[in-house]
């Protein structure tokens, strides 16, 4: 029989073994390829160079993540089934063939299943390019032209990232199998993933597990100032490592400990399964960390995408509080723009107010663009009354100031901590801060502070006064015709005009598509690294259920003690990462300065819950079949 013949030989009779990682690849691939050629047809040009460059980087940048999950997941991936076929291709020495032969059979028959996967994933990629796209726009909610075009170098790329991780670990099996030895061949399968610890070992861990969860877990949900990325990063390894020791350590003390109570381990079949589950945790602690940790990220990775899109409608919300701004160094010119405004746009609220710029002069202000203006007040309680924004601040005493702030993307500035400012020789400290929109998109362009009457008047003589006309148009579909009007009054020295339909904010809005595929793919292969794990399990157990068969053990017994088994497997990364995803996504939550993500939070959980009951129920049927039951 040819090399050849028993690769594909070999690859047939394997292939339900395969077909996990077969189809987890696929989808990456099939993502991957998508994104690179989303970024190389040009279809995003349309949003405007500056719109594309950001989109393009954002893109690239999760491409590059994508690719680096793939280098884990191949590595993971080939390892198992490296160890898997140690035994089956280490019968071939006695037939005759050398390590290097065994090496080059191990290479065609893994280099198959990778060009399947390629394959496939390319394949995919073209024929739901344009529905990936659709989906894309339709998710980001912005305004380009959908055409279908897969560019042949998008095909390249992902053909080279693909193939050069692969190359990798199929050279890494080849040089693994040419310096096995027969025997460590023959028992690889019988080779676990743990060293026999002992009960003090265990609690050790556990401790260590707990205090790193707890520490982690305070970390991230510590309101901090400037320090607040730093608590993230260390909360995540914290987490991360604390994930490791749970699984490594609580989880293995906790079944031998039910297992030591005879009460609890003598009831119905939990003798087959709590003495089955204390083996498959210790064996596969790594592994069920690892697919935790990925949900985990999945979870975080949504979470991430739609922070950044609520906090870039409450950015967009902010600026659009106005569609005119008009200044003017003219007082009560209110009524004349309202005129010239109405010729051709009806208006649905305006508001007129004064406004007192600060030379830095009288001032401690280092920033020479951003003079500290005043805001008196009544002022400040009229435009709120005019506009329909919220006000409840009390009036500030004679040395203090209200903050007028606005909305960044992310900020580490603690809002606790109070701004003093010195005009005129006097200390002004903030007794709040708020970034209510009264003065709309000018607000961002100035350190405004909100001052008693009395304190306004005291130093309006120091300051040059200017006042801002401000209109919100019921529909600003036609707000350009309007601007020529306004410009020619002889009162405007100064005009803002805000397109609500402008696209400032694409790439963000694309970010929280991409976030959303980056989910599948995470939850995708975090589920089928425990598929098949369990699917290669089945091989290891078939021997013991024949034995328990024979002594007598009902096959409905062994049946419920093997859906118990498995609930359990499945269940016990979702538990931790649903509790661990509550802080994860309360810190993010603190970054991106957002209400609560908890709705996220929730349907995150609930997908990711649905996906792991269908691989549930898939390994229940395939274990039991693979087993004989």
């Amino acid at each position: 029989m040819s090399m050849f013949k028993l690769v594909f030989q070999n690859f047939k009779s394997s292939f339900k073994s395969y077909l996990s990682l077969i189809l987890s690849l696929s989808f990456t691939t099939m993502i991957l390829s998508n994104f690179i050629n989303l970024v190389s047809s040009g279809i995003l040009d349309q949003l405007g160079e500056s719109q594309s460059q950001n989109i393009e980087i954002v893109i690239q940048t999760l491409s590059v993540v994508i690719a680096c999950f793939m280098l884990f997941f191949v590595w993971y991936a080939t390892n198992v089934f490296l160890t898997k076929r140690k035994k089956e291709i280490g019968i071939y020495v006695f037939m005759g063939l050398s390590n290097q032969k065994i090496g080059q059979l191990y290479m065609l028959e893994t280099s198959l299943i990778g060009g399947v996967s390629l394959f496939l994933g390319v394949g995919f990629g073209i024929l739901t390019s344009q529905l990936f796209t659709m989906i894309l726009v339709k998710l980001s909610d912005i305004a380009i032209e959908i055409k279908f075009k897969f560019t042949i170098s998008s095909v390249l790329i992902t053909c080279m990232i693909f193939g050069i991780i692969y190359l990798i670990f199929v050279i890494k099996g080849y040089i693994n199998i040419v310096r096995s030895s027969v025997l460590e061949m023959v028992s690889a399968n019988k080779q676990n993933e743990y060293v026999k610890q002992n009960v003090i070992v265990l609690l050790f861990k556990s401790i260590i597990g707990v205090c790193f969860l707890g520490y982690g877990f305070y970390l991230a949900v510590k309101e901090a100032g400037m320090e607040v990325m730093g608590n993230v990063l260390i909360a995540t390894v914290m987490v991360i490592v604390g994930i490791y020791m749970l699984f490594g350590g609580l989880i293995p003390f906790i079944f031998q400990r039910l297992a030591q109570n005879k009460r609890f381990l003598y009831k119905k079949e939990r003798n087959l399964w709590v003495n089955r589950m204390i083996f498959r945790v210790k064996k596969n602690y790594r592994t069920y960390a690892m697919v935790c940790v990925l949900m985990l990220c999945s979870v975080t990775a949504l979470g991430f995408g739609f922070a950044m899109k609520e906090r870039s409608d409450q950015i967009n919300h902010f600026e659009n509080t106005y569609t005119y701004q008009i200044m003017s160094k003219e007082k009560g010119a209110r009524q004349a723009f309202t005129s010239l405004i109405e010729r051709k746009n009806k208006i649905k609220y305006s508001s007129e107010v004064e406004i007192a710029v600060i030379p830095n002069e009288y001032t401690d202000n280092v920033y020479k663009n951003t003079p500290y203006t005043l805001l008196s007040y009544s002022a400040a309680k009229k435009i709120a009354k005019e506009t329909g924004l919220p006000f409840a601040y009390g009036e500030p005493k004679d040395n203090e100031f209200i903050e007028l702030t606005h909305l960044y993307l992310m900020s580490f500035a603690d809002e606790q901590i109070k701004t003093s400012h010195t005009i005129n020789q006097t200390m002004y400290t903030s007794m709040e801060k708020t970034n209510e929109p009264y003065l709309g998109y000018m607000q961002e362009q100035m350190e405004c502070m909100i001052v008693n009457d009395h304190v306004y008047q005291t130093l309006k003589p120091l300051a040059q006064c200017m006042y801002f006309y401000n209109f919100k148009l019921a529909s600003a579909n036609h707000f350009e015709q309007s601007v020529e009007d306004i410009q020619s009054s002889p009162f405007c020295d100064g005009l803002v005009k805000i397109n609500p339909k402008r696209n400032e904010n694409a790439w963000i809005q694309i970010l929280f598509s991409v976030s959303f595929f980056v989910f599948l793919v995470f939850i995708f292969a975090s589920g089928s690294i425990l598929f098949m794990k369990i699917y290669n399990d089945a091989f290891e157990e078939k021997e013991r259920y024949r034995i328990l068969s024979k002594i007598g053990v009902d096959k409905k017994i062994q049946s419920k003690a093997i859906t118990k088994e498995l609930q359990i497997a499945y269940a016990i990364p979702l538990i931790i990462m649903t509790i661990a995803s509550f802080f994860s996504l309360k810190a993010l939550a603190n970054v991106m300065l957002v209400p609560s993500l908890v709705t996220i939070n929730i349907w995150s959980i609930l997908i990711s819950y649905v996906f792991f009951g269908l691989c549930y129920f898939a390994s229940k049927a395939i274990y039991k079949k693979n087993i004989g039951l």
